[in-house]
């Protein structure tokens, strides 16, 4: 039934839209991305925005893979709690979450936490909450490299900031941080672009570990670059959207050789035409960020266009001849699976025999937990 990889034969009936996510597909992900490394784990970081689950945290444990990037403090905590040895929360704690990333490292004293940092000030601020609490907290430089989005510029004198961070003394400087997601094209050239960054950078890095006298880590790209950082010495890299995968990748990184693993399934729910019908998986059901052709595609029928769309509804146009009825089921792959998955409390996990055998929660879909 490769063909209809996504088809649930479950006499288990959930009310759609859902997710389901194939856990034969997920474990498949996650060695082929071991594979890519060589079998060396300590290379991966992967980061947790795309699931945001626990179960998939215990199952990176078992491959291994103690070590994750997070981008909100419900995701490093749902890493603690599920005693992920190493988190990198990848955001700039400013304002409140200052507060809360100290509340964190103090509930879960046996986790190393360490987050970025990419102005003097927002260091300083951390410094002086660290010094209130006894702490010494752990800090990566984020590096621009085009992105524009965070990050000190890498045309400036960041090595100079990183000297102005040591003086600190309740932060440990560990590292460099970069983010590359701006990076498109073939694969050639995504590879190339980071490359002549890339190497600009580790040369100043390896003067100033001289003067260290400790080695720096560095954690770089995201699924653009993958290919590239996986390839290099002693860099951490942190891929997402693996584990799922999605449309965008798979039609836009094609040399990655990851599967598929999650669908939404909805129903239709009306027929307003001849040539079209409603399935119920509006806004609320999949991430909207991109033109209607660009949201999901339909597994069902190469000929089932997505015509219009709004909160709790999607109208399509059948340009085939399969007839369709009211109630049928519709599978579809979204676009953009990270805050797809966003979207939901809980997935439906589907096992090789295409029976729904569990439900795994999205707990850190939540902007809160504990702390």
């Amino acid at each position: 039934m490769q063909d209809n990889w996504w088809k649930i034969n479950s006499e288990i009936r959930i009310d759609t839209p859902f997710l389901a996510v194939y856990e034969d597909r997920i474990q498949s992900n996650i060695e082929r991305l071991i594979e890519s490394v060589n079998g060396e784990t300590q290379k991966l970081r992967p980061h947790i925005k795309t699931h945001k689950i626990g179960e998939i945290l215990d199952l990176f444990k078992t491959y291994s893979i103690n070590k994750i990037k997070c981008a909100t403090i419900a995701e490093a905590e749902l890493a603690a709690i599920h005693e992920i040895q190493d988190v990198l929360l990848a955001y700039q704690p400013v304002g409140v979450k200052k507060e809360r990333w100290i509340s964190l490292i103090q509930k879960y004293p046996n986790t190393s936490f360490s987050t970025i940092v990419d102005n003097l000030d927002s260091a300083k601020a951390l410094n002086k909450i660290a010094k209130e609490n006894d702490l010494k907290l752990t800090v990566y430089l984020d590096l621009n490299t085009g992105m524009n989005r965070t990050g000190i510029s890498i045309h400036k004198d960041w090595s100079a900031l990183i000297y102005e961070i040591l003086e600190l003394e309740n932060l440990h400087f560990a590292g460099i941080h970069i983010y590359d997601g701006h990076l498109k094209g073939y694969a050639e050239e995504r590879i190339a672009a980071a490359s002549n960054s890339f190497f600009s950078i580790n040369e100043r890095i390896e003067t100033i570990e001289q003067k260290l006298g400790y080695e720096l880590k560095i954690v770089a790209g995201g699924s653009n670059t993958f290919p590239f950082y996986a390839t290099q010495k002693n860099i951490e890299c942190s891929p997402g959207t693996f584990v799922f995968w999605d449309s965008n990748y798979q039609i836009h990184l094609p040399e990655q050789n990851f599967e598929p693993a999650l669908v939404i399934v909805g129903t239709i729910v009306s027929k307003p035409t001849n040539a079209t019908f409603c399935i119920d998986i509006g806004y609320k059901a999949v991430a909207s960020e991109n033109p209607i052709d660009k949201r999901l595609v339909i597994l069902n029928d190469e000929n089932l266009i997505p015509t219009s769309h709004s909160e709790e509804h999607l109208i399509i146009e059948n340009k085939g001849k399969n007839e369709y009825a009211i109630g049928d089921t519709i599978y579809a792959q979204p676009y953009h699976v990270c805050p797809t998955c966003a979207l939901y409390d809980s997935v439906q996990v589907v096992n090789a025999a295409h029976q729904i055998c569990d439900q795994w929660q999205v707990v850190a879909r939540s902007r809160k937990i504990n702390i």
